[in-house]
Order: structure tokens, then C-alpha cells, then sequence
């Protein structure tokens, strides 16, 4: 939709942004990963703070963006992105709070489907309740190139969110029910890609562990994650 764009939200001319985009909730992560993985970025976003860039990795077109904290937050860029800019993938990588023993800081998970407690798919009017998953090629491809760089992860189902603080958290009934850990924004992505008939995934690195209290720094998560990304930029 050409002549929708630039979006209330995303200040980019059509075509400025690559096939595949790359997102962060910090926008100062995808500053961070423009500057780590791509070859002559060049910022196409500043709206709102939101920084966006797009450059070449290994000689293929990739586009790197904030998206902001939370499913309402996700779900408006990535919307925009998938019906406006004629994005086709969309790969988050961020953090989340581990609820499962076999998950320890640092190490992945790849959610393949994400449970929610938002009212995120009530717009669909859907006459049930609707599982939000992720695109199988880019999950197994995602799995098998941890397998080959070494990096501790694990496949399921997350738990994503509408509120960091909680006065009920139920995290047991998420354990007992074998989630591996909490996030923000899987969802609204899943669903706007399902939606649009386009691809994503998520891909989180473990920044706390809710069993034992662990937690990481704001810079840490900022800028120590790289394995999430390594895997991300391997499915370009």
C-alpha cells in the first residue's frame, strides 16, 4: 500500500525497508545489531524514538527495528510492516523470564506457539479460542542453527504477557502446564503474520529466571544477547 506510507508510526518511504526485518522491544538493540551484523546501514526510522536501519548482511537485504514493550505496542508496528512496507518476515528477538528448570540465563527459547491473557485476538471475532504459532520452516531452521553453533535452547510454548507487574502471577499453572517462559509480544505478531499470511518468529534469550530470582542489567540485555541474534541473522 504505497500510498500509505510513511505510517503514522514508521517514517520510511516504501521500499526502504528489506523483505525481512529483524526487531527488538529496545530500539537501542537494533541500534546495536545494525552496527554489529549489517554492511552500509542506514537509518530509515526515528519516529517516536523508535530507530529502524537497513543494511546488507552477507550481500542479502535486511532491515533491523525497535518495536516497542508489549503485545499493543508489537502489534502496531509489525502490522504496519506486513501490510504497508510488503514485509514478508519479521523476527523478534528479545528477553524473557524463564519459568522452566531446563532454561538458565543466557540460554534460548523458540517459541513455537505462545499462550497469552490478551484480548489481542477478540478483533478476529474467531468463534473459539485461537493458538498463535510461529512459521514452522523459520522454527526448525532456528533450532538447527542452534544445534550447529552450540547454543543451549529449547522449543515450546511461552507465556506472553499483557503486564510485567501482576498482582496474581499463576506462574504454576503456566509451569504445570510445561511453558518454558515469559514474554510481551509473541502474540500480536503471530497473529497480524497469520493474518497478513506472512512469516514469523520468536526467538528469546533467558534475562531472568523467575524459579530462582536471577536477574541481568538493562546494558546487559542491551548488548550481551548476541546468541539470539547469531541465530536470527542465520535464517536470512
Amino acid at each position: 500500500m504505497k500510498n500509505q506510507v510513511p505510517t503514522p508510526h514508521i517514517g520510511a518511504q516504501y521500499g526502504e525497508i528489506a523483505k525481512t526485518v529483524i526487531m527488538a522491544g529496545d530500539p537501542l538493540r537494533a541500534k546495536f545489531m545494525a552496527e554489529r551484523f549489517l554492511e552500509d546501514a542506514h537509518q530509515i526510522n526515528n519516529v517516536r524514538g523508535m530507530l529502524g536501519f537497513t543494511g546488507t548482511y552477507k550481500g542479502k537485504q535486511v532491515s533491523v527495528m525497535g518495536h516497542g514493550m508489549g503485545i499493543p505496542s508489537i502489534g502496531i508496528y509489525s502490522y504496519e510492516l506486513y501490510n504497508f512496507y510488503d514485509v514478508e518476515t519479521i523476527i523478534r528477538v528479545g528477553s524473557a523470564g524463564s519459568i522452566h528448570k531446563g532454561l538458565n540465563i543466557g540460554d534460548l527459547a523458540i517459541a513455537m506457539g505462545s499462550c497469552t491473557n490478551s484480548g489481542y485476538a477478540m478483533q478476529y471475532e474467531l468463534p473459539g479460542t485461537y493458538a498463535p504459532i510461529a512459521d514452522f520452516d523459520l522454527c526448525r531452521r532456528a533450532a538447527e542453527a542452534c544445534e550447529k553453533m552450540g547454543y543451549h535452547y529449547m522449543v515450546g510454548n511461552v507465556f506472553s504477557s499483557d503486564t510485567f507487574y501482576t498482582e496474581n502471577a499463576h506462574n504454576d499453572k503456566w509451569i504445570n502446564m510445561g511453558v518454558l517462559c515469559v514474554e510481551m509480544e509473541a502474540p500480536a505478531l503471530y497473529m497480524n503474520a497469520a493474518r497478513a499470511g506472512k512469516k514469523a518468529l520468536v526467538i528469546c534469550t533467558i534475562s531472568d529466571n523467575i524459579l530462582t530470582g536471577e536477574v541481568t542489567s538493562a546494558e546487559e540485555r542491551q548488548t550481551s544477547f548476541t546468541h539470539m541474534m547469531d541465530v536470527a541473522f542465520s535464517l536470512i
